[in-house]
């Protein structure tokens, strides 16, 4: 296995997305080939191949393609002979990839004998219940070579048993080690970093433990409602749709213990231990360590935003919740009686994702003034950073009287360069065939069988569903969750 770090060009590939006329595939995927053609970490002899349903000539394509790259690519980076010249790369064959028969010739033009040398990605960015389908059907048109891999996007299923059954059609075709199941927030740097954060530095992995750490709040709060996603999302929900996948993983490279080695298993068996560590909720307890809520209208970003049943359309009436925070516990030596705040929402105040580290109080009676906890702040977006907030001395005291001060640091400003989209090292990884920042199928069903009896749970309206109103940081039910233990959210706090 290849260790995390891994910035030279790639082998030769052929990239080919199913679901190529999708937002996932303009707004992230072409753009993120594109920076990386462009710092010359692509060889010239590569082919992105987009398939879908519409009837489209390459050139067509090639057009959207293009007006892709020039309304999702920051102005700075956008350089229209790179962007001409990597156009030429792209190429399209009309598929429904879910069907045995019909126009699968299409792609198959496109290939020959000799590009089974190359790497050979597919990337299945359509529903997942198309993906084993779509998987039967590249084995029998002899489009899987010994160096073939498949990327599933998210999610992996709705529940544990069709995640099983996913993993289970997908795994006929494909050895486990040739399936990349995505999830984008691993690829996001800030989180990548929470490896050098702790284990690069004693003296943060000296404090990382319940004996110093009073709680964590791991958030993903976003501005926008569902926008143009209504029908995925009411099936959905916020706690399928970031928590069972984006925030546990999070929530893993926070609370994991060292792993023997850079390698994709070491430090995937340390998050499967944590996700088998979870203390369960269930019963009543999901009432107690659960709040799930919707979006009503509100004001945000200065103008009025709509409900979430407006955003459905007219007279929809759903239970589907667009907030949720869950305290989780995990139970090991290092995390005992430490709470984990999980939460995420739509329609929030601000567009943040963060990791809040809580310290304890000091014990000390040295000052007059009893010194106020530490806190670290992990931005992972935006304005990738830290920020370590400590008491120091007032200076414009001549007591020896104490003040906030915060310690700050901006990736992007230290380090001088363009902080990549996540998607940019998460395809390349597939193209080396390293799975380290992708998920192994026993962490998906450890994930899955925490999460599944809360929303059975839920089901039950064992935790009625609250509201909030859009442009609020969610309902006050999470803020009385928290106060019932003597603990605050980042945003309330002083």
């Amino acid at each position: 296995m290849s260790p995390i770090s891994s910035t030279s060009q790639v082998e030769p590939f052929d990239y080919v997305i199913f679901g190529a006329t999708g937002d996932l595939t303009m707004r992230k995927l072409i753009p993120a080939i594109y920076h990386r053609f462009r710092e010359g970490q692509i060889p010239d002899n590569f082919r992105f191949i987009g398939t879908a349903r519409s009837q489209l000539t390459h050139e067509e394509y090639r057009e959207r393609a293009s007006k892709a790259l020039s309304d999702f690519v920051n102005r700075t980076y956008y350089d229209a002979k790179v962007a001409a010249k990597f156009i030429e790369h792209i190429f399209y064959a009309s598929l429904n990839g879910a069907e045995e028969s019909g126009s699968w010739q299409n792609l198959l033009d496109l290939f020959t004998p000799k590009d089974a040398e190359k790497v050979r990605v597919f990337y299945l960015a359509t529903s997942p219940n198309l993906f084993g389908q779509i998987c039967a059907n590249l084995s029998k048109y002899k489009l899987v070579t010994d160096n073939t891999r498949v990327v599933l996007e998210k999610p992996i299923g709705y529940d544990l048993q069709t995640a099983n059954e996913i993993n289970e059609s997908v795994g006929k075709y494909f050895k486990e080690d040739a399936i990349f199941r995505i999830d984008h927030y691993l690829g996001k740097e800030t989180v990548q970093d929470l490896l050098g954060l702790r284990f690069a530095n004693p003296f943060m992995e000296n404090v990382w433990s319940a004996e110093n750490i009073d709680y964590i709040q791991i958030t993903a709060a976003e501005t926008v409602g569902v926008e143009g996603r209504g029908p995925y999302y009411d099936k959905s929900g916020a706690m399928r749709d970031m928590i069972q996948n984006h925030l546990l993983q999070v929530m893993c490279m926070v609370a994991m213990e060292k792993p023997a080695s850079l390698n994709a298993n070491d430090l995937r068996n340390e998050k499967l231990k944590i996700l088998n560590a979870l203390v369960p909720i269930t019963g009543q307890k999901v009432a107690e360590n659960t709040v799930r809520a919707q979006y009503q209208r509100g004001f945000l970003e200065e103008t009025t935003a709509r409900s979430y049943l407006e955003d459905l359309g007219e007279n929809q009436t759903s239970q589907t919740e667009t907030y949720v925070t869950v305290k989780a516990e995990i139970d090991t030596p290092r995390w005992k009686g430490v709470p984990f705040y999980i939460r995420t929402g739509k329609r929030l105040h601000k567009k943040v994702s963060e990791i809040v580290i809580q310290f304890k109080e000091s014990s000390t009676t040295l000052f007059p003034s009893k010194p106020g906890p530490d806190r670290l702040i992990i931005r992972l977006q935006p304005n990738e950073g830290l920020t370590l907030s400590i008491m120091a001395k007032d200076p414009t005291s001549d007591e020896v009287a104490l003040r906030r001060a915060n310690l700050d640091v901006s990736f992007t400003q230290e380090f001088n360069i363009r902080y990549p989209d996540a998607y940019e090292r998460l395809m390349l990884d597939a193209v080396r065939g390293n799975p380290i920042l992708f998920i192994r199928r026993d962490e998906v069903e450890a994930a899955w069988k925490w999460v599944e009896p809360i929303l059975d749970g839920w089901s039950k309206n064992i935790t009625p569903l609250a509201v909030y109103s859009a442009g609020s940081w969610g309902p006050e039910e999470a803020k009385i969750m928290l106060a019932k233990n003597g603990h605050i959210w980042h945003e309330d706090m002083r």
